[in-house]
């Protein structure tokens, strides 16, 4: 019988981030604290760029912002924050997305599956995703319910479950 495999991959839906931006721009445009105040959530290619005349007011459109993404289903491990900093007379927050596996997480996972896993499952890391492969399927889906247990910097699917 041929070996079971499957992908970690860490991808964030594109539609589902664009979703959440512009629920979050119509809530900012509307809540009564936002208005009068210069605060806007707005995307500049790759990143999101959150505007406020306070500190407090940029994060709390950060918030805003997180808010929706965790309905729309997206993992706040994908979003990658920065801190406020004052920019002429209002405070700026830039976000943007962390897609893919980068090595020194790859590594982790590796380590995690090659001393806790089942003895039979094999992985290596392919570019920006890691192929984890087995004889068993219950040894990778016992691998899967590892990997979710465990408690990682990046938001992890797995695809391609053959």
């Amino acid at each position: 019988m041929a070996d079971a495999t499957f992908d970690i991959v860490s991808k964030v839906d594109q539609m589902e981030a664009d979703n959440a931006l512009h629920q979050a721009q119509k809530e900012v445009a509307q809540r009564y604290d936002f208005k009068n105040v210069g605060a806007s959530i707005e995307q500049s290619g790759e990143k999101v760029l959150i505007k406020a005349n306070s500190e407090e007011r940029a994060k709390a459109i950060l918030e805003v912002y997180e808010a929706k993404l965790i309905k729309r289903g997206i993992s706040l491990r994908s979003l990658d924050a920065g801190e406020p900093f004052p920019s002429g007379k209002e405070f700026r927050i830039e976000t943007t997305m962390k897609a893919g596996i980068d090595s020194e997480n790859a590594k982790k996972i590796n380590k995690i599956i090659r001393d806790e896993a089942p003895k039979s499952v094999k992985s290596q890391t392919q570019g920006d995703e890691v192929r984890v492969s087995s004889k068993s399927r219950d040894d990778l889906q016992a691998t899967m319910a590892l990997l979710k247990g465990k408690d990682l910097e990046v938001a992890l699917q797995f695809v391609n479950f053959r």
